[in-house]
């Protein structure tokens, strides 16, 4: 978890036959692991789909979700002790051409904005589950020094996973790639 604001301002790139585009990360949201955290894909112990979130930090843990949005989260723990950082949002800074013609009628602005539209435009698949995101297609820049953030609780995060429980989501306040906050709303019927 105390990673996840030091990824705040973050340049991640990733580069394909098509071309390259970077995002400088705006929002992320930290997720624990086994028993720890029940917003957490790893709260009940490894399955194949989160088997990456067990594995070596900085490896790319990519799941599908809605049935067609691909999210991609920054693996963050030790070994064997599942933890990642899902990389929310934030702002295309390289490859802007590239970026819009993945997301067509999409504003400058919403681009990477919320943690589907950041994986569209980065152009990376469900297969790129567990890449390494510190090697090539990849890089990942870090700022010096860590940027003025606001925390809050998690978007979209349901039961005792949610809300003030776990108040690890952070953003670049003012910044435009933050995506709006959503509180979890529970199905009525």
């Amino acid at each position: 978890m105390d990673l996840a604001p030091r990824l705040l301002g973050a340049v991640l790139t990733h580069e394909t036959d098509e071309g390259r585009v970077a995002v400088r990360l705006a929002e992320v949201e930290a997720y624990g692991g086994v028993g720890e955290d029940p917003g957490s894909h790893a709260y009940r112990g490894m399955t194949r789909r989160n088997g990456v979130m067990f594995g070596e930090p900085g490896h790319l843990y990519a799941y599908f979700t809605y049935g067609m949005h691909v999210c991609l989260n920054l693996v963050t723990g030790h070994p064997g002790a599942a933890s990642a950082v899902l990389l929310r949002g934030g702002t295309v800074v390289e490859g802007l051409e590239l970026a819009r013609s993945r997301r067509p009628g999409a504003s400058d602005r919403d681009l990477a904005r919320g943690p589907a539209r950041l994986g569209l435009a980065l152009g990376v698949p469900l297969s790129a589950d567990g890449d390494d995101l510190l090697a090539a297609p990849y890089s990942l820049w870090l700022p010096s020094a860590p940027p003025v953030s606001a925390r809050g609780p998690r978007t979209g995060v349901s039961g005792a996973g949610g809300g003030a429980d776990f108040a690890w989501r952070f953003w670049l306040p003012d910044d435009p790639g933050v995506s709006a906050y959503r509180r979890h709303r529970r199905a009525v019927g």
